[in-house]
């Protein structure tokens, strides 16, 4: 049975802000999809992503009003307020984030590998601490539920999907960062490095992009665990 590392005080603040960030982009999901909502309601469609909905809301009031009912224009300019400020408060807590990571020498050595980004160095090392607590990387990925579950029977090997019962906040941030590392390894072969590139040619997509945020976490381990500094494969 492996016990749950008990955190310092350090690691409970970090994660506290990383946990603060979490709700307030989720809060702004919501605020958002309520904005299209109301647009769409009087045959307003915004084109796809945050980005352009964040723009509306900053420019609404001060450019030329949609023709909308009075109601709903200024439910419009709640709503509108509301994200403007979840932004700012989403763009605080990011720099309090990457700070924390730049001062910390953990996340440091992470963010040297390509892909890991501040808040990704900065949630590992605030919710696993010493990586040491898991004797392989291979204990470090099953907690993250990044590998399969394992229905072999009567000497048959079966394995299933991965397990997703491990810590789904640093799993969510790793899928997101090794889909567009394989994206970019999609569009632009001549960047990619031979692993990822024979793994994207032989494998489906999503179950590529599994494999290589599972090797990752093997990464994670490696590097705070052996304190040694992350090194390019050699072609």
């Amino acid at each position: 049975m492996r016990f749950v590392e008990i955190k310092s005080e350090d690691q409970q603040a970090v994660l506290a802000i990383h946990r603060a960030r979490d709700l307030v982009v989720r809060q702004r999901t919501q605020v958002v999809n309520m904005i299209r909502s109301i647009l769409r309601e009087f045959g307003y469609i915004l084109p796809t992503g945050i980005e352009a909905v964040s723009k509306f809301a900053r420019e609404h009031g001060s450019v030329d009003q949609l023709d909308l009912p009075e109601i709903a224009d200024g439910i419009l300019g709640v709503m509108c307020h509301q994200l403007n400020g979840l932004n700012a408060r989403v763009d605080g807590l990011k720099r309090l984030i990457e700070q924390h990571a730049w001062l910390d020498t953990g996340a440091r050595r992470l963010m040297r590998m390509p892909g890991i980004g501040p808040i990704t160095a900065s949630a590992v090392v605030a919710i696993i601490g010493d990586a040491k607590q898991f004797e392989t990387g291979r204990d470090l990925a099953a907690w993250l539920g990044l590998t399969p579950l394992n229905k072999s029977s009567g000497g048959k090997e079966r394995l299933g999907r991965i397990t997703k019962k491990g810590d789904r906040y640093i799993r969510k941030f790793l899928i997101v960062e090794v889909t567009s590392r394989a994206l970019m390894a999609r569009n632009k072969p001549e960047k990619a490095d031979i692993w990822t590139a024979k793994l994207l040619d032989q494998q489906p997509f999503r179950l590529a992009t599994v494999a290589m945020a599972n090797k990752f976490a093997r990464i994670i381990w490696a590097i705070p665990t052996k304190r040694e500094e992350y090194r390019q494969p050699i072609v």
